[in-house]
């Protein structure tokens, strides 16, 4: 896998690793997250995803976090239009513990403010000292995807562009052989 298309991976895998959760099911359509870092040596993060509602929620499941069984603590909340998570979860010799906050809707825009703080385990490129990091995803609709595209497609920033479906098929999240 070239070196750009694991990185997106990696970002894909870290949209919402730090919490896990059925999130509400996305509009189908074209979705632009902007994701930025703070306590990370990375750069604002630009991407497009094709969705269905099949797509979606495999895109939640296969990269939305951590299986329960990793979780010592999981608790979610759900108010209105904002969702709420904190969770310990622990993976290898790494534990991390996460407070997030998703808010908005699924059908035209939601933001997730995500801070996290990781003990143990190897270090995590771009992670600054102390395993602290914050992160916030800007979510909006675009309208339906565009031709030449199917659901599963994520467009990244730098051009590349990969199916999640794909993904899970060469060993990726959930699909590991």
């Amino acid at each position: 896998m070239p070196r750009h298309l694991a990185v997106g991976v990696v970002l894909l895998a870290s949209i919402s690793s730090a919490f896990a959760l059925d999130l509400p099911t996305r509009k189908a359509g074209l979705w632009e997250l902007k994701m930025e870092f703070q306590g990370r040596n990375l750069p604002t993060q630009l991407m497009q995803e094709c969705t269905d509602a099949a797509t979606d929620r495999l895109m939640t499941s296969n990269f939305g976090g951590a299986p329960e069984h990793n979780c010592q603590k999981r608790d979610v909340r759900n108010s209105g239009e904002t969702i709420t998570v904190d969770s310990v979860c622990t993976f290898g010799d790494a534990t991390t513990t996460s407070h997030a906050v998703v808010s908005g809707d699924f059908s035209s825009a939601y933001t997730v403010q995500v801070e996290s703080t990781r003990q143990g385990g190897r270090p995590i490129p771009g992670a600054g000292p102390g395993g602290q990091t914050h992160m916030t995803i800007v979510a909006k609709w675009l309208g339906p995807c565009v031709a030449g595209q199917k659901p599963g497609d994520v467009m990244m920033g730098n051009g590349m562009k990969m199916n999640v479906l794909d993904v899970q098929r060469m060993g990726g999240p959930s699909g590991r052989q």
